[in-house]
This record gives C-alpha cells, sequence and structure tokens, in this order.
C-alpha cells in the first residue's frame, strides 16, 4: 500500500541522511581511522554478519531455537509498536515464525545471515569527512546563537582565533597530551558518567576542540527521530542502538560491531552506565556488555598477532544544571518510571525547554566540566606516557600475559567476562576520584542535609513531602556550605575528588547567589524561595537530584553535628 505524503516525509525526516559524494574520497594517512570508515563499511558488515552465524552455528543451541526467540520478539515489538516499521517488517517475522519449523539446516544458516545482515546494516553507521569539517566551523557559532544570541556578532568576526563563546561555558580537565599521544599509538576507549542526552554532544565538541579524535559511539534510536540531530550524529561516527529490541541475537550483532570496529583501531566512547543517571548520583551499577568488547577486541588482536594496545579513559561529565533533571528525577522515584529505560517526552525532545536552558548556562562560567581520567589498559592497570602497562609499584608489564593460556593468546569468554567484571569495578572508583563537583550541587547538599537533620526516622518519601517546611538562614547557610567547601577541598587535595574552579572561588555567600540565580533562571518548579533573609526548601525532589552527586563524599564533608544525617544520605547510593 502506497504511503501518504505525510507518512513518506515523516519517514524521510527520520531515516539517515547522506551526501552524494561524485569522486572517491581518499583519506591522508594521518587522518583518524575514522575517516576510512565509509571504505571499510561492507566489510566491516560482513565480518559482523559472518562472525554472528558461526558462533550460532557451533553453539549448542539448536538454529531453530534461535530463530524462533528472535521472530518472537520481534513480533511482540512490533505489534505493540503499530508505527511505519511495523507496518514494513511484521510480515518477515511473522512469515519467519511459520516456517522455521520446515525449514532445512542450510535455509536456517541462511535465514539468520539475512537476519544478521538486517541487523548489521541497520547498526552501522557512517563518517563523512566533509560534515565533519563543516561542524568544527558552525557548530561553536551555532551554540552561540543559540545561547547568547547578542555575542553571535562577535563570534563570527574572532572564528578565525578558534575562541567562541560556548567555550567559555564547557571546560575540560586532564592530561590532554598524553592522550593525543596514546590516540596515535593504540585505541581509546572513553567510557563517561552519563547524566544528559547532551552528553555525547558536549563530549564530542571537547574531543574536537582539544585536537583528540573523534570516536564512533552508540547512541539511543530515539535520538535519531530528530532530523537535524539524526543528520548530524549519524554523519559523525554514530551506530545506532534499538534499545526496544529485546532478542539476544541483536545484543549479540550489537557487540560483535563494537568489537570489530575496536579491532581495526576506531576509537570508540561507551556509557558504562547504560542510561542516563536518574537520580543524578555517579553510576556505580555498571553495565559492561559494550565495554567488555574493547577486553574482546584486544585479545582477537593478540591471537593474530597484533599488538595494538587498548586504553579505557574513564570520564567524568559535569553540568551546574542538567537539561533533563526534572524528568529524569521524577522517573527515578516512580516504579513505573524505573522501568522507562527510554523516554521521548522529556525536556530534550522540547525545544523551548533547549533555549531556556541554553541560555541560563550562557550566564554561567563552566557550566560544563568534562574530566579525562588517568588511561587504562583493558585489565585496570595504569599506563606510563608511552602506553606501557603498569603494577602498582610501577613495574612495566606486558598487558598481553593477561590473555595467554601457556604462553600462547587465546579468545575465553568467561576470562574475559572475569576481567571486564573487574573493570567495572576499577570504573566506579576513577568515576568518583575524577567527579568535579559544581555549585549547585555543593547548595543543593548543605539544604538537603538540613532537611534529614530536622526529619530524623522519616523515609525518603515522606521526606520528599515536606515541601517548604525546612527554613534557614541565609547566614546559617553560608556557614554550612563554607565549612563544606572546606572539607571538600581537603579531599580534592588528597586527590579524592575535583571541585570546579567556580565552586572554588569566591566566598560561600556569592556562591549561593549564583546557585540561586541559576535554578530561578532554568527550572520550572522553585526549588528555594527566599525572603527577609530566611531561605526555604520549597523543592525537596529537586534539592535530592542536585545534591545525589555528594552522596559517596557524604560522610566526609560533614561535621560532627551533621554526622548521622549524612550517614542516611550515604545510605540512598
Amino acid at each position: 500500500m502506497a504511503k501518504s505524503p505525510v507518512r513518506t516525509v515523516k519517514h524521510l525526516l527520520t531515516r539517515p541522511i547522506r551526501l552524494p559524494r561524485l569522486t572517491p574520497y581518499v583519506p591522508a594517512p594521518d587522518d583518524p581511522t575514522i575517516f576510512w570508515f565509509n571504505s571499510e563499511r561492507d566489510d566491516i558488515i560482513r565480518e559482523v554478519t559472518r562472525r554472528c552465524v558461526e558462533r550460532h552455528v557451533h553453539e549448542q543451541r539448536p538454529l531453530e531455537y534461535v530463530l524462533n526467540e528472535v521472530a518472537h520478539e520481534e513480533v511482540k515489538r512490533l505489534e505493540s509498536q503499530r508505527d511505519d516499521e511495523a507496518r514494513d517488517s511484521l510480515g518477515f517475522w511473522r512469515g519467519t515464525m511459520r516456517r522455521v519449523g520446515r525449514m532445512s539446516e542450510s535455509e536456517k544458516k541462511e535465514t539468520l545471515r539475512l537476519i544478521c545482515e538486517r541487523m548489521a546494516w541497520d547498526i552501522a553507521g557512517n563518517f563523512d569527512p566533509r560534515i565533519y569539517q563543516f561542524a568544527t566551523r558552525a557548530v561553536p557559532p551555532l551554540l552561540t546563537g543559540v545561547m547568547k544570541p547578542s555575542a553571535l556578532p562577535e563570534d563570527l568576526m574572532t572564528m578565525a582565533s578558534g575562541t567562541h563563546v560556548v567555550d567559555e561555558m564547557l571546560r575540560t580537565e586532564g592530561d590532554i597530551d598524553r592522550l593525543k599521544r596514546l590516540a596515535k599509538r593504540g585505541t581509546l576507549v572513553f567510557v563517561p558518567t552519563h547524566s544528559s542526552n547532551l552528553d555525547s554532544i558536549a563530549l564530542g565538541y571537547a574531543l574536537m576542540r582539544e585536537g583528540l579524535p573523534p570516536v564512533v559511539y552508540g547512541a539511543g534510536k530515539n535520538l535519531f527521530t530528530n532530523p537535524i540531530i539524526s543528520f548530524f550524529m549519524h554523519n559523525l561516527g554514530a551506530y545506532r542502538v534499538d534499545r526496544r529490541i529485546r532478542a539476544a541475537l541483536y545484543k549479540d550483532v550489537l557487540k560483535t560491531y563494537s568489537c570489530v570496529m575496536i579491532e581495526r583501531g576506531y576509537h570508540s566512547l561507551f556509557f558504562p552506565g547504560g542510561t542516563r543517571s536518574r537520580s543524578g548520583m555517579l553510576e556505580r551499577k555498571l553495565k559492561l556488555g559494550l565495554a567488555g568488547t574493547a577486553i574482546e577486541a584486544f585479545s582477537r588482536n593478540r591471537v593474530r598477532g597484533i599488538a595494538r594496545p587498548v586504553f579505557f579513559v574513564p570520564t567524568t561529565i559535569n553540568y551546574g544544571l542538567v537539561l533533563e533533571a526534572e524528568t529524569l528525577v521524577e522517573d527515578w522515584l516512580k516504579e513505573a518510571g524505573k522501568a522507562r529505560y527510554i523516554i521521548e517526552d522529556d525536556e530534550f525532545s522540547q525545544l523551548d525547554r533547549w533555549l531556556a536552558f541554553f541560555r541560563r548556562v550562557a550566564q554561567m562560567e563552566s557550566a560544563c566540566v568534562i574530566r579525562f581520567g588517568r588511561p587504562l589498559d583493558p585489565f585496570g592497570n595504569a599506563v606510563d606516557d608511552d602506553g606501557g602497562s603498569l603494577t602498582p609499584d610501577g613495574r612495566v608489564i606486558d598487558p598481553g600475559t593477561y590473555v595467554q593460556f601457556r604462553g600462547v593468546p587465546t579468545i575465553e569468554p568467561r576470562r574475559d567476562a572475569e576481567y571486564t567484571r573487574e573493570m567495572g569495578q576499577v570504573l566506579v572508583g576513577e568515576f568518583e576520584r575524577d567527579t568535579v563537583l559544581m555549585s549547585t550541587q555543593i547548595v543543593a547538599h548543605a539544604l538537603f542535609r538540613r532537611l534529614v537533620r530536622a526529619t530524623p526516622g522519616v523515609d525518603l518519601f515522606g521526606r520528599l513531602r515536606h515541601r517548604g517546611e525546612v527554613t534557614v538562614r541565609r547566614d546559617d547557610l553560608a556557614r554550612e556550605v563554607g565549612q563544606m567547601r572546606e572539607r571538600l577541598r581537603d579531599l580534592a587535595s588528597r586527590g579524592e575528588v575535583h571541585l570546579s574552579e567556580l565552586a572554588d572561588r569566591g566566598d560561600a555567600t556569592t556562591l549561593i547567589d549564583r546557585v540561586f540565580a541559576a535554578w530561578n533562571g532554568y527550572h520550572r518548579r522553585t526549588i528555594v524561595i527566599e525572603h527577609d533573609g530566611q531561605i526555604t526548601a520549597e523543592d525537596p525532589t529537586m534539592l535530592l537530584y542536585y545534591q545525589n552527586r555528594l552522596v559517596p563524599y557524604a560522610e566526609r564533608v560533614a561535621g560532627e553535628g551533621d554526622l548521622a544525617a549524612a550517614r542516611e544520605i550515604a545510605r540512598l547510593g
């Protein structure tokens, strides 16, 4: 049946758009690996398909079971979606379910190959150097135009100098020069914290600005529904992850795709938290399926005699304001929300909230701080400036010995799964040490701790109902914030956490003023009310969200009178 004009336009807008090329593109020898992606894509798809088919042909489960499982899951998903994809694909999956019992083994293998190939093509991204060059020049003034229109003329005039208004809001920390050196020696795998859908955009811009190579990364398919964002993400290395697909075969194809990419030296990015932190807390329960592919890729290269190292780069992305904070924390607190793995109706999908958010952060210095942590080898060891793996006592070791059996490199999934689990534990510690605490989080923690102190023995949900019932004199709040900041400075001097430059600057009263201005200028909910020198915690839920970043440090920044409250807060984690 022919599609209506409206459906046709909608279909075209949500499909990945690629620009035609009249002549073949040949990258320069020193271009990053991703510049070669389009010429390698067909071969990558073939390799992913071949490996997935071979794995399932040789495993103990009959192919009939594999095909039935994926068809059953897809029929269930598409029947509930009732959209264009369902109209296009439901017949194929229902037909597969009907026929699989009558198929010969060769027909089952061919059907499996077709399904794997179809999934791999749907996942695979694109990289267009022309779009990358355009983005490097156009995105900064575009963001300036959205965030601070009055500064756009000045921004355009200073384009040649490479400085933009957006650079005042996004700060990067860490040993960038070392990462540049390691990028030439091996494959970087960035593993950041995840608070907002803006993370991949902010991190991508930070890499570009600092002269680090672009990366490939998995992005939820729901993010590709916006045609403008979809166009840039699709053409700048993002591959699509459809979290609605529950079939185990799809996850297998996705992991294999990631593994093949890393084996071939494509710098990559995974969010090990899996999805955005709903609570605002640092992620502690990591989903390491994709991260495990980096370890498998290292093993596979060693088996083939390729000594290219893999370096994990723990990264924290820290915001003074979070675009989707109001939706995320409500989801965290609701049982129904906990199951909402994909959110399509939050602030990220609302243009007015984007404009309000960016215009507020345009008034803030260092509204986002991205901190690159110390690089690690795939087994959690620190590495030296040359990329050599180091033992805790500083000896250089060969990481290849971790994947050897009787002196020979091997591929051993159960062994690598254990290494992946250990890497997860290491990342949790690195995230805690590399977190950069922002002013909003510090002030929110001081106010929420007051609330906990005033409501002893009350559970979290009971406590959140105390709207507008806890008041503190401004002078007292400034004293508590000042004392907390001194304790945080002590922790920072011992390398246990970091303070943002803005949180570390000025007196506590000025810091509180900046925080209240930031909250009131963006959030639709009133978080605090100030009247006649008295500050009232009007919205405990939003205070909870922002203070949650300090949960791992709650007891270490508490004075003697706040220890009981701090212990209650620490138990939230």
